[in-house]
């Protein structure tokens, strides 16, 4: 009975973890639209904010892969 409830556990909180997976999509797609928006406003200075995208991208998406880690850990952790 006990492990049955310690499975649960870890089944609830890798859940609730993968939710921040598809919250760092929603950052990324945050950040490309406003990079666009930014861009199409004013298109001779899209061309020197490209590195801040990436940079923004790259920070967005690496929340998303700890998160999936630490609902992956909190799967298969014994």
């Amino acid at each position: 009975m006990e492990g049955d409830i310690a499975s649960m556990g870890q089944f609830i909180g890798a859940g609730l973890a993968a939710i921040g997976s598809g919250v760092s999509a929603i950052g990324v797609g945050h950040v490309a639209g406003n990079f666009l928006s930014g861009a199409l406003r004013n298109p001779s200075a899209a061309a020197g904010q490209t590195a801040t995208l990436f940079i923004g991208i790259a920070f967005a998406e690496a929340l998303g892969i700890f998160s999936f880690l630490v609902a992956l850990l909190l799967m298969f952790a014994v």
